[in-house]
């Protein structure tokens, strides 16, 4: 089983994808998600975004800035302000 994860900023679609596991910067706290994650939204602070591609593997790292991430039925999507 994967995770489909959508990153998107206001200019444009960064990345969509299938991956085992996404740490997000919530305002609450960082928060890990996975595939069946329950469905919530959350506002995210300017922080690291964790990509793991493999249960197994390294994150990729993203520095982002502001926004909101949605868990919904078909994945992960995090609309951050800025990138980098």
């Amino acid at each position: 089983m994967a995770l489909h994860f959508e990153l998107v900023t206001p200019e444009r679609l960064v990345r969509s994808e299938s991956v085992h596991m996404v740490t997000v910067p919530g305002t609450e706290g960082d928060f890990a998600v996975l595939e069946g994650h329950a469905p919530f939204m959350s506002t995210i602070r300017d922080g690291i975004l964790s990509v793991y591609t493999s249960a197994n593997g390294q994150p990729e790292t993203i520095a982002i800035r502001g926004g909101f991430a949605e868990v919904n039925a078909q994945g992960l999507t995090v609309l951050a302000e800025h990138i980098g």
